[in-house]
């Protein structure tokens, strides 16, 4: 019955992507953030390729629609570009099995590229809102699933995400869901109706709940460090600092003494093997990385034994568990620097919108996401130099976000580009303030 309801709703919506594709940019999120095709039981819902059908109707739409669209030139969509390019020539020369490097490669092109149609049809405050709206519920509902589960399981057991998934993993479970939480907050903190606001409060708890849940102790450090610069983004930092010591404390003595137990060989790391093997995949990244600087050895590089014994005879092929040695280990120095380029890219429009927008009329919600993005990306930061999340488009959307909060800020304020266009202007900025 699941699987022909979603099978119902996907199919009325699919026809409105060709005349109205910011539609298919909201269906794009829904299925690939919350994937509800992986949670029915089975039928024809789930057999379908509903992310490749909703890339080519959304696609044909932006050249058949007349809908507003406009594609910025900005520091983040040109290292997105240039990303698109390098992966390309990586892939090339990559070493591990072609039918392997392939797959990888055209689902990370095709959440990329898609990434920069979201750009172009991202062009006013409310499909700002919506695009926000739909991720923030996309994780939500494992949120909220993973805090109850803990709370009735009383933290004995550990929460695990979505099957098929980017965060099927608990770790990558937990670091996506703490990602999350500054946009719930946002969407907490901007609506008018009480309903609203008590229910995102009472989303952020048990999403807290459910990290913790997780077991995992890179998702600990990632809290650590996104609660404290939540804190520092607040305006009230005494209620802030109050509410955040209750809710991470509770949170963590609400936790059993197995939890306790597996968060303690953080600092015992040389004696657990599970931290062993990952220090040994690490250096089998930069030798892979600086024995092959531009190309890298590409995709699934480290998944490969035989790759692996080529290089570091004696270490188990395994995921590299952080987002930086792992693009390093698959498409080398190059790539690698345009890859920390859109980060940078986001967190610079972050700083410059609450710089420019603050105290602005009408601009305080411009001023509030910056800051929540910024937060999320922290958690994204501290929590994937643990985790292999290196091309997770959810992170990425909120950096494109970020960037049309900045174009909307641009326009608002009446700002106008220079002789040298859009592209150079971001770039020369961007070089600036790096």
């Amino acid at each position: 019955m699941r699987s022909l309801a979603l099978f119902c709703e996907l199919a009325m919506l699919l026809p409105v992507t060709l005349v109205q594709p910011f539609v298919g940019v909201i269906l794009w999120s829904w299925i690939s953030f919350m994937n509800p095709h992986q949670l029915v039981y089975g039928g024809i819902a789930r057999a379908i390729p509903w992310a490749l059908i909703i890339f080519i109707c959304t696609m044909l739409g932006c050249f058949i629609a007349r809908e507003p669209k406009r594609f910025p030139f900005n520091a983040v969509t040109c290292f997105i570009m240039a990303f698109l390019v390098m992966i390309s020539l990586t892939t090339v020369v990559a070493l591990a099995p072609m039918d392997q490097v392939l797959a990888k490669y055209l689902t990370v092109f095709k959440a990329f590229l898609f990434l920069l149609m979201t750009a172009a049809l991202t062009t006013s405050r409310e499909r700002i809102h919506a695009l926000v709206w739909i991720m923030a519920l996309s994780l939500a509902y494992f949120g909220i699933k993973g805090g109850a589960f803990t709370l009735l399981q009383g933290g004995s057991n550990r929460v695990w995400g979505p099957p098929n998934t980017m965060i099927s993993d608990n770790n990558q479970l937990a670091v996506g869901l703490l990602v999350a939480v500054p946009l719930m907050n946002y969407l907490r903190s901007e609506s008018k109706h009480a309903l609203i606001r008590w229910g995102f409060a009472g989303t952020i708890v048990l999403t807290v709940f459910g990290v913790v849940g997780t077991y995992s102790r890179g998702a600990l450090l990632a809290l650590s460090a996104m609660s404290l610069i939540l804190w520092w983004k607040t305006s009230n930092k005494l209620m802030s600092g109050v509410v955040l010591l209750a809710l991470v404390g509770g949170a963590i003595a609400f936790m059993p003494a197995d939890w306790v137990a597996r968060m303690h060989t953080i600092q015992n790391y040389q004696e657990d093997g599970s931290a062993q093997d990952r220090l040994q995949i690490w250096h089998t990244a930069w030798v892979l990385a600086t024995s092959r600087p531009l190309t890298g050895a590409g995709f699934f590089a480290t998944y490969s034994q035989p790759i692996v014994d080529r290089f570091t005879p004696g270490t188990e092929s395994r995921a590299v568990h952080s987002i930086w040695l792992e693009v390093l280990a698959e498409h080398g120095f190059p790539t690698f620097f345009i890859f920390v380029g859109i980060i940078i890219g986001g967190a610079v429009y972050a700083r410059r919108v609450i710089k420019q927008a603050t105290g602005v009329p009408g601009l305080e919600w411009c001023v509030q996401l910056a800051k929540m993005s910024q937060v999320s990306t922290v958690a994204y930061i501290v929590g994937g130099s643990f985790l292999s999340l290196s091309y997770w488009d959810y992170y990425f959307t909120i950096v494109v976000v970020i960037s049309a909060v900045y174009e909307h800020v641009k326009a608002a304020l009446g700002q106008t580009e220079t002789k040298f266009g859009p592209a150079r202007l971001a770039l020369t900025q961007l070089t600036r303030q790096a």
